[in-house]
This record gives C-alpha cells, structure tokens and sequence, in this order.
C-alpha cells in the first residue's frame, strides 16, 4: 500500500488520507444539508447555488483522488479551482444580498444563509489545501491506485451518490438549458 511513496512513512501517509478523507466526509456533509434543504423544505437551488455545488463536488474530487491514488499536486490544483470557483460564486451572492432589507435568497441555516457558508467554508478548503500541499511536498509521486479501507469506501461511495443526485436535481431543475433565476418546481421528463 505504501511501496509507491518512497520518502513517505507509513504514519505520514496515513495523516495525509485520513485527512483527505476527513476533509471529504466535510465536502459530502455539505453537499448533504443542501440537498436536505432542497427535499425537505423544497428550496430549490438558483443558478448561483448550483455553481457553488459544482464547486464543492470539484473539490470533493480533488481529495477523493488523493485517498485514492495518494497525495498529487494535480489532485490539490483541482481542490483548489473548485474552491476559488465556489468562492467566487458565492461571494457574488453574497453582495447580490448585502444590501439593507434584503432578506437573502433561502432559508439561514445558524444564522447565515447557504451562500454565506459557501464562502466561509470555501475559504477553508483553500487554507487547508495549501497547509496540505507544504505538508505532502515531500510525498508526492506517480499516482497509483491504492487499497482503501471500509470506511473510505463508505466515504468515496456517500460523495460519488450525493454528486450523482445534484446531478439529476440539476437536470431537473434547469433541463438542458439555462437555470431559472429563482426555480420553483422541477421539470420532470415524464
């Protein structure tokens, strides 16, 4: 399992997948709570929200590839662009909403809408990506597949069926087509 990190102990590689999938099981919590909200209490996303799910789905692959195929520049790039593309996506929100009296698109969740968290927690990813790449420089080689235990397989699978599900949602709220600036049912094919 480790014979492909050369300069990398055993222990030192374990902290590095545990926390690429600590930092995925955060990716896929988030991907959850709107997915949540959007069922339960039929707050279906905007365009704005969609590209900021894109942009956590982004990220979340970036550290599924790396429990996957060990720590990889490429892999962080990804979390990265996703993360700067989500950030910017909500920030924009973020000031379509700053204004007095404006009661913000969606339900708050703690006190701050979605789109707000977005940023926040977008921000985060960016940090913790960057402390990542100074911690993994040393470890970085070819890609190869690696054995993954139960509980990452459970965390890749929750990931990979919550991408899958904003997938569909998103078909079924814009079509094929542009999203509607404030969607308020589904279009079901049938």
């Amino acid at each position: 399992m480790f014979s492909q990190l050369t300069h990398a102990t055993p222990v030192e590689h374990r902290l590095s997948y545990s926390l690429n999938l600590l930092a995925l099981l955060g990716i896929s919590f988030s991907l959850l709570i709107a997915f949540f909200y959007q069922i339960a209490f039929h707050e279906l996303p905007c365009p704005l929200c969609q590209l900021q799910r894109l942009g956590l789905i982004l990220v979340g692959m970036g550290f599924m590839m790396n429990a996957q195929f060990g720590p990889s520049t490429i892999h962080y790039a990804m979390a990265i662009i996703g993360a700067l593309a989500g950030a910017g996506t909500s920030l924009r929100q973020v000031l379509l909403h700053i204004a007095p009296g404006d009661t913000g698109y969606g339900s708050p969740f703690l006190g701050l809408h979605f789109y707000t968290w977005g940023f926040i927690s977008f921000v985060m990813v960016i940090a913790f990506t960057s402390i990542m790449l100074c911690v993994d420089h040393k470890h970085f080689s070819t890609p190869r597949l690696q054995r993954l235990g139960w509980i990452a397989v459970l965390i890749i699978s929750l990931f990979l069926i919550l991408s899958l599900a904003n997938t569909v949602s998103s078909v079924m709220v814009c079509k094929l087509g542009p999203c509607p600036d404030d969607p308020v049912q589904y279009f079901l094919p049938f």
